[in-house]
C-alpha cells in the first residue's frame, strides 16, 4: 500500500490555472499555500492590477500582472490559454475572495477544461460564508443568489421567484441599492429574520440582525456603506397560514405571478400552492374545481 502526502501539489507537466482565494478585507486572511502559489506562478491574472499589487507588495511578491475582467475576458481568456499550453502556470485572483464567485473567470475555466489544461483551486476567504457563519441564520441549507438585478422591476421578479424558497437566502448588494432591496424583500418575502453584514473582516465590520422591517428602519436612519452581504432566513411556519387566509383566490394569485413575476404557469402554480401550504396537485384540483363551479353557475344563469 502506498501513502500520499496531502501537502503535495497535483503534478502537472504542462501549464495550469490556479484559482487563488485572496482576502476580502483583512490582508492577514490569506493561506500559506496561496502565498506560495503566488510566488511560484509565472503570471497573475486579476480584476484590478492596482488592487492586487497592494496585496503582493504587502507580502513582498513580485510577479507580472495582467488584467482579466468582465470587459476583456472574451479576448484575454484565449491569450492566457495559449500561454498555459506553452507551459505557463497562471494564477487567477479576484479583487476579494474566491474567483468566479460573483466575479469573472468562468469563461477562462471552461476554456482551460476544453483544452485539457489542469485547473487547481487554492481555497481562501469568502464573504458569503464568513457572513453566514456569524449571521445567526440557519446554515444547514442555504441558497446563494449573488447580486440581484439592479432595476427594481427585474429585482422584484427575482424576489417573487424566491418567495417559495425555504432555505436561508444569501445575496450581495451595492450600498446605494440595499435599502430599496430590503424594502422590496420585506414586501414580497414577508417580515423574515435577517442579517445585514457590512465590511466583513475590515475595520468597520458590522452585523445588523433582526426582522427585515427592523433592518429597513435602521438603513433609513443610517445608510449603509461598503461591501454588503444580506442573509434572509427561511419563512416562519405561521407565514404560510397567514397568506392562505388572504381573500385573493388561488387562481388570481397564479395569474398575478404570471404577469408580475414573469413566471410560466407551472412555476406560478407551484409558488402559489407553496404559499398556501398546498401540494401542486391539490392546488391544480382547486383551480379546476373553481372553474367548473363558475361554468355551472354560468349555465344555470
Amino acid at each position: 500500500m502506498t501513502s500520499t502526502d496531502p501537502a503535495r501539489e497535483p503534478q502537472t507537466t504542462v501549464g495550469c490555472l490556479y484559482l487563488v482565494g485572496t482576502p476580502i478585507g483583512n490582508l492577514e486572511d490569506i493561506t500559506l499555500r496561496a502565498l506560495r502559489i503566488l510566488k511560484e506562478t509565472d503570471q497573475i491574472a486579476c480584476e484590478d492590477t492596482r488592487h492586487t499589487q497592494k496585496l503582493l507588495t504587502h507580502y513582498g511578491i513580485h510577479k507580472p500582472l495582467v488584467s482579466y475582467h468582465e470587459h476583456n475576458e472574451l479576448t484575454r481568456a484565449p491569450e492566457l490559454v495559449v500561454a498555459m499550453e506553452q507551459g505557463a502556470k497562471i494564477a487567477l485572483v479576484s479583487d476579494a475572495g474566491m474567483p468566479l464567485v460573483s466575479d469573472p473567470g468562468h469563461r477562462l475555466v471552461s476554456l482551460c477544461l476544453r483544452h485539457r489544461i489542469p485547473v487547481i483551486p487554492i481555497p481562501g476567504p469568502s464573504a458569503l460564508l464568513a457572513s453566514l457563519s456569524a449571521s445567526g441564520m440557519p446554515s444547514e441549507e442555504f441558497l446563494f443568489v449573488g447580486f440581484l438585478p439592479a432595476r427594481s422591476g427585474e429585482r422584484r421578479r427575482a424576489l417573487e421567484r424566491l418567495r417559495i424558497e425555504e432555505r436561508t437566502i444569501i445575496l450581495y448588494e451595492a450600498p446605494h441599492r440595499v435599502a430599496e432591496c430590503v424594502r422590496e424583500a420585506l414586501g414580497i418575502l414577508g417580515d423574515r429574520q435577517a442579517c445585514l453584514a457590512r465590511e466583513v473582516t475590515k475595520l468597520h465590520e458590522e452585523f445588523v440582525r433582526g426582522k427585515l422591517s427592523e433592518i429597513s428602519t435602521a438603513l433609513a436612519q443610517r445608510p449603509a456603506r461598503g461591501e454588503i452581504t444580506l442573509i434572509v432566513g427561511p419563512p416562519e411556519a405561521a407565514e404560510g397560514r397567514a397568506q392562505s387566509d388572504s381573500a385573493q383566490s388561488l387562481a388570481a394569485r397564479v395569474e398575478e405571478l404570471i404577469h408580475q413575476a414573469k413566471l410560466d404557469r407551472k412555476e406560478a402554480l407551484k409558488l402559489a400552492a407553496k404559499e398556501r401550504g398546498l401540494t401542486r396537485r391539490a392546488a391544480y384540483s382547486q383551480i379546476v374545481g373553481g372553474r367548473s363551479g363558475e361554468l355551472r353557475s354560468g349555465e344555470e344563469g
